[in-house]
């Protein structure tokens, strides 16, 4: 029988040092890239990336079931509303995207705002509709949601049911915590008296601050009732159709 020699194992041993070679390359970044081929491109800057939407059926439901369509509310038609999604800040540094439901004639001023308040950088813990927490402005409030339109409940404080700015989807509550409004009922701040000095501070709302600026110059007014209400902004009391930056702002 005749043998042959076999060069496979040179082979083998080539083709692994040829692996290992082009691994430590890659992992120290010495790995040169293919001919003609541009560096990747860095992911691009963050954005509001706002969307308005009409108020979808099933979304439509759960505020019909939460209580806050009901015989005396003014907003009877989900035509009458805009489901607002856009991105905000956190508290936690991250991007996360919110849902405001704002009355329909209010979207395009809340996308201008918001898109504001997100490229400044302005910290906002959560933005959920009221339907989420069962149409419970206490528990919304609690839980330091920023929120607008609800029909509230005749045991929870409220303005008239058709002059409501909330119940007309025309207000805004912006971190309830830091921005706390003061209960006459019981004498105290809801939901908390922790933030209640109006200093500086994370996702606090100021006279003449970033957010009053924001929202003044698209013609909404801060805490419109006579006690502090420093969450809360809307477009006038009684409700009635928002028009716009009044001339003196615009």
């Amino acid at each position: 029988m005749i043998r042959t020699s076999r060069p496979w194992p040179l082979l083998v041993l080539a083709a692994a040092f040829l692996a290992t070679a082009c691994t430590a390359a890659a992992e120290t970044g010495t790995a040169e890239p293919r001919p003609g081929t541009a560096a990747p491109a860095p992911p691009p800057a963050p954005s509001a990336d706002a969307a308005v939407r009409t108020v979808p059926a099933g979304q439509w439901q759960k505020i019909k079931d939460a209580g806050m369509v009901r015989k005396g509310c003014p907003v009877t038609s989900p035509d009458q509303l805009r489901r607002v999604e856009i991105n905000h800040h956190g508290f936690d540094g991250k991007v996360h995207r919110g849902v405001l439901v704002v009355n329909a004639d209010t979207a395009d001023s809340v996308v201008r705002v918001f898109t504001e308040l997100f490229d400044a950088k302005f910290p906002i813990r959560q933005m959920k509709p009221l339907e989420e927490y069962g149409g419970d402005n206490t528990a919304s409030l609690a839980a330091d949601n920023t929120a607008a339109f609800n029909c509230r409940r005749a045991n929870q404080i409220n303005a008239p049911t058709k002059e409501s700015p909330h119940a007309n989807g025309r207000a805004i509550d912006i971190n309830p915590l830091e921005n706390p409004w003061q209960d006459l009922r019981c004498k105290c701040w809801q939901p908390s008296a922790e933030h209640s000095a109006r200093t500086e501070g994370k996702g606090k709302i100021l006279k003449g601050g970033l957010v009053w600026r924001t929202f003044v110059n698209e013609g909404w007014v801060w805490q419109n009732i006579d006690v502090p209400d420093y969450m809360h902004f809307d477009t006038g009391y009684p409700s009635k159709p928002y028009t716009g930056p009044s001339p003196s702002t615009s």
